[in-house]
């Protein structure tokens, strides 16, 4: 009696979440504005960039396989008229990579309105990039964080009182149960590689304050999404439970997230007015508090020297985030 009882409160909860899933209703156009999504090649990116294509957006999606990025490109022309859409590769365990990039962006954008930090791997390996930074830390938190600094001088002059420009970067609900521990962040075989994961979400959060204070007065607002439970992929990244992981993922679609829901808080943040208050974390397309680990400065100032240290900024790069 008590196991059915319990089971009819879980389903009930998860009638509850699925019925409660919040969507976007902004019709907001984005004629003559252009807008990168990291990992807009699947999952929650794919829905993000279609969005943004359907209101009218020029569109860059960017991932390191190119197989993927042109099928994506194809396919979100297809689905929503836009032939304004256009893949670029983008490795995010590579500075090098990220370095071509941006300076393919900068070089070749007249402008650069929305900058989604989308990307990110579950827990894969635990190993280190050429690069020296752990591999699930590099793709999710310190390759954006390079990436983002070296897109703000084009961000900053797209920007306006009016409409500033706008970054979104990727956070979950996981960030909640991060070690602080900054020193160690960047360690391999050290941790639990979800703790690794944690961590990397973590960070954005910080990251976020941080640049909204650097930024503040600059037309360029900052602020955090959380995707929720959402059926994506990166349920499958661990190989040892990549079958459990499948099933997750249709338990995820059928009662919690799919990927278009799970993109709305990113979406709203990106277009709504409520996104232009820089610093806010938003989750099912509301702001809400996130870790209160995100007050402590001290942490954010350890963050941030390390991040600059490893992804080896210089003076002049550093300069353009104050």
């Amino acid at each position: 009696m008590i196991l059915i009882i319990l089971a009819l409160a879980f389903l009930i909860f998860c009638v509850y979440q699925k019925t409660s899933n919040a969507m976007c209703k902004s019709n907001k156009n984005l004629n003559g504005r252009t807008a990168i999504v990291t990992g807009g090649t699947a999952g929650l990116g794919f829905e993000i960039a279609k969005d943004f294509a359907v209101r009218g957006a020029k569109v860059i999606i960017a991932c390191p396989f190119a197989e993927e990025g042109m099928t994506a490109e194809r396919e979100i022309r297809k689905q929503t008229g836009n032939c304004n859409v256009i893949f670029k590769l983008l490795d995010l365990s590579s500075l090098k990579s990220i370095r071509e990039f941006a300076n393919n962006i900068i070089k070749n954008e007249e402008r650069l309105d929305i900058l989604v930090n989308n990307a990110g791997v579950g827990i894969p390996v635990d190993c280190v990039t050429k690069d020296g930074m752990h591999f699930i830390m590099q793709v999710n938190y310190y390759g954006h964080f390079l990436l983002t600094i070296l897109l703000l001088p084009l961000l900053k002059t797209s920007g306006s009182t009016e409409e500033p420009a706008r970054i979104v970067n990727m956070s979950s609900l996981l960030h909640r149960f991060v070690s602080s521990d900054i020193d160690n962040y960047n360690r391999s075989s050290y941790w639990w590689r979800l703790r690794v994961y944690c961590n990397s979400k973590f960070s954005f959060v910080l990251f976020s304050r941080e640049l909204s204070r650097r930024l503040k007065g600059s037309n360029v607002v900052i602020s955090c999404s959380d995707p929720g439970l959402s059926a994506t992929r990166i349920y499958k990244s661990y190989e040892q439970i990549r079958f459990i992981g499948q099933i997750f993922i249709y338990f995820l679609y059928v009662f919690f997230k799919t990927p278009q829901e799970g993109a709305q808080s990113a979406i709203y943040a990106a277009v709504e007015d409520a996104g232009k208050v820089s610093g806010q974390y938003f989750a099912n397309c509301d702001p809400i508090k996130a870790s209160s680990l995100e007050n402590d400065d001290n942490l954010v100032k350890k963050l941030w020297e390390q991040s600059v240290k490893l992804v080896k900024l210089n003076d002049e790069e550093l300069n353009i985030s104050k």
